[in-house]
């Protein structure tokens, strides 16, 4: 376990240094376009109001009350959640090459030291899962910051105040970040945990195989998602709904621990059998 934890606290600390930048851009991004979305609309009912002399009703009946719903929306902020979610997923595959990039390959070192390789592959797994929960807390506190800029901003009578969880529930992206149920939250998560080993599992058959193992990775993750998605293939297939929603959950669940477990088991082989240094 010490060794473990060891590698985790190893594999954050490199990847620290894009994580600051990734962290710095979101908080920057989000909140510059609260306070020029926020000033943009004040300046277009300043300018109908007073200059065009159009009615204050007239103008919300057009244009609507300012809500953060019109910046969660906006480029400002879902471009920087977009950025982060394709820094992760490339460092799901960058996690595992930069090891073997080199003429001194640094995970000659790694399967070197005196812990289980199974570690390393977890200690992979442990740094994506803890360094995606640490942008969503931030995320948890930029949004009642950026409400307090808006208001800030935009007079009462020209806005729509929201509650975080009225934020979160009318946006569908931050919604499956932070979803409204502990167990949404582990159904949501658990797949994202899945997918990350199912990948990791196909990047060890190429490194085991080299060419032949990029078809072998592509195969085992179609037959993981088959696998996982069995039940909905079976109810499209027969074209009607033969489980009940709450049957559909619980299947999914053990398929999905199913699919993890059969990824760590072969990852694991992998690393003690088949990969090369």
């Amino acid at each position: 376990m010490k060794s473990y934890l060891k590698l985790v606290n190893f594999e954050i600390g490199r990847f620290m240094k894009i994580y600051l930048v990734l962290i710095g851009l979101t908080i920057l991004s989000q909140l510059i376009g609260v306070i020029i979305l926020s000033k943009s609309y004040v300046a277009n009912a300043n300018e109908a109001i007073y200059e065009y002399l159009v009615p204050f009703g007239q103008f919300i009946e057009e244009y609507g009350r300012m809500s953060m719903m019109s910046v969660v929306d906006s480029i400002w902020f879902m471009g920087p959640i977009a950025l982060c979610a394709a820094a992760f997923l490339f460092y799901i595959f960058f996690i595992w090459y930069r090891d073997w990039v080199g003429k001194n390959t640094f995970i000659y070192r790694l399967f070197m030291l005196p812990t289980a390789r199974l570690n390393v592959l977890l200690s992979k797994a442990t740094t994506i899962f803890l360094l995606v929960l640490g942008l969503v807390a931030m995320q948890l506190i930029l949004l009642p910051i950026g409400s307090m800029l808006m208001k800030w901003n935009v007079p009462l009578d020209f806005r729509t105040d929201m509650t975080i969880r009225e934020i979160i529930n009318n946006s569908h992206y931050l919604f499956i970040l932070i979803p409204d149920s502990f167990i949404q939250f582990l159904i949501n998560y658990g797949l994202g945990f899945m997918a990350v080993f199912v990948l990791f599992t196909a990047i060890l058959f190429e490194r085991s195989f080299r060419w032949k193992g990029v078809l072998l990775g592509i195969v085992y993750c179609l037959i993981a998602s088959a696998i996982f998605l069995a039940p909905l293939i079976y109810e499209f297939g027969i074209q009607a709904s033969f489980f009940y929603p709450v049957e559909l959950l619980i299947i999914e669940i053990i398929l999905g621990i199913l699919v993890i477990a059969i990824s760590i088991w072969l990852s694991k082989f992998l690393l003690n059998k088949k990969v090369t240094v």
